[in-house]
């Protein structure tokens, strides 16, 4: 049995759904078959049944038998019996009383018997019974009463043969046979057209996987219905989804490598440069003079600083969702904006940089979102004037950051989160142009919006909403030992 469901499960799907179909229809058909043979050898004995009853019916046929019993057998015509009919009295004991037109004698039974010991009156008994010479014949039994003579119970059997019957149903059963053979055959090609054609969208999903994994197109997709809504569709639909997501993944990590490439070769460059020039002044042993030699040194440190912001920055964005989902948390964001201030502080200590916060807690991973927020004061720091002011405030889940400095043109705003994207008034400054589109992509993680404008009396305005989260409870107090 094992080995049959592994031979089973191991074929096509269309084949097995043909197989089912070819089984379900030959079980069906059997089934049919069997009842309708059953029902026709039912009315065909109860047809045989109602012939014994007409013949037991018939003038002189019971009287006739029992005076040949209890007298001198002889013949007699006048009964209307036709040559075929079997008659013949039973009794108790002895051997039946044999009508002498009868083709032969049937075999008597103890259920024949057992008719004549219930000694009841218009008892009738029918069953399927054979005579002596093995034919098959359908008998009545029925119980007349007692011999005068030896006071012994007396039946009448009467019978007619079942050749004819049994041919009939032989030949049913031969055509029931051959109709639910061609019906099981037919139903087997029916299933396996029927499974052909429902697996056909199947059979072009797979050629279409078959084909991305050989070729590695992700541009290919699989016509669809529109108001299809089968599993087939579904199916389908969602692998145009999947092909389409890896697509736009695909071209979005060629694009990121293809800006990393250009925007790591002007520092490297630059870099490259300085470093050949210190070596050439160490090789040929002319000094370069202390001032040009400390503002190449100063050079180098920047580029180098440049690089790591920039590495960092792209480590950032090249982290999967799963990595990001397993560290998020309940943070405060106004410690969160505090521990960027002091940041933000170090890197303009000539600006002056007011702070107004209120408590607010959201959920996202702490790092990230410190590197957002130090990203935006970074801008903001960058782009403001000499001895200039940053504003900061905090309330009610929204982050604001104002700066003084030129703004932003409004042909610009829509870029300003895109990667690599940078203002062509700020690409003399440092930076990646990665800062922003951190900030959008962190933001966008923690359920909430960033936006960049202008704000009132000139320079930009940061604003980030993040959604709240319920307040942590206060961590417990170390015991004292």
């Amino acid at each position: 049995m094992k080995r049959v469901l592994r031979r089973y499960r191991s074929l096509p799907i269309r084949s097995r759904l043909a197989l089912l179909v070819a089984a379900a229809v030959a079980f069906a058909v059997a089934a049919v078959s069997v009842t309708c043979w059953f029902i026709v050898q039912g009315k065909l004995y109860d047809q045989a049944d109602g012939d014994l009853k007409d013949m037991a019916r018939r003038p002189g046929t019971v009287q006739a038998l029992l005076q040949r019993c209890t007298q001198t057998p002889q013949k007699n015509t006048q009964d209307g019996l036709g040559r075929n009919d079997y008659v013949q009295a039973i009794k108790t004991e002895g051997a039946p009383c044999v009508d002498p037109n009868s083709p032969g004698t049937v075999k008597v039974t103890s259920s024949d018997k057992g008719v004549i010991d219930g000694a009841k009156s218009n008892v009738i008994y029918f069953r399927t019974g054979a005579d002596t010479d093995g034919n098959a014949v359908r008998v009545l039994t029925l119980y007349l009463g007692v011999d005068q003579n030896d006071s012994q119970g007396v039946a009448l059997q009467l019978a007619v043969p079942l050749k004819g019957t049994q041919s009939t149903l032989n030949e049913l059963a031969l055509i029931l046979l051959l109709v639910s053979g061609v019906g099981v055959l037919g139903a087997g090609a029916a299933g396996l057209a029927v499974a052909r054609a429902g697996l056909r969208p199947v059979d072009k999903l797979t050629e279409a996987v078959e084909q991305v994994a050989r070729t590695e197109d992700l541009n290919i997709r699989i016509p669809v219905e529109e108001d299809a809504e089968d599993e087939v569709a579904r199916l389908s639909r969602s692998f145009n989804s999947m092909t389409t997501s890896l697509a736009n993944s695909r071209e979005l990590q060629q694009q990121l490598i293809a800006d990393a490439g250009h925007e790591l070769r002007t520092p490297l460059t630059s870099l490259r440069t300085n470093i050949e020039l210190l070596t050439r002044s160490e090789e040929t042993g002319r000094p370069i003079p202390e001032a040009d030699r400390k503002a190449l040194l100063a050079s180098v440190k920047a580029q180098m600083t440049e690089l790591a912001a920039l590495i960092g920055d792209l480590q950032e964005l090249s982290r999967s969702e799963g990595q990001r989902g397993e560290r998020v948390q309940v943070v405060s964001l106004e410690d969160t904006v505090e521990a960027a201030l002091r940041r933000a502080r170090l890197r303009g200590p000539e600006l002056t940089i007011n702070a107004s916060l209120e408590p607010w807690y959201t959920r996202a991973e702490p790092a990230a979102l410190e590197r957002a927020v130090v990203n935006i004061l970074d801008n903001a720091v960058k782009f403001s004037p000499a001895a200039g002011t940053v504003e900061v405030q905090l309330s009610d889940g929204v982050l604001t950051v104002r700066d003084h400095g030129p703004g932003i043109p409004a042909d610009e705003l829509p870029h300003v989160f895109d990667r690599f994207w940078r203002s062509p008034s700020a690409r003399a400054l440092p930076g990646s142009g990665l800062g922003l589109s951190i900030v959008a992509r962190t933001v966008e993680q923690a359920g909430g919006q960033v936006t960049l404008g202008h704000a009132d009396g000139g320079g930009t305005i940061a604003t980030v909403r993040l959604p709240g989260a319920p307040t942590p409870p206060p961590e417990a107090p170390a015991a004292v030992r």
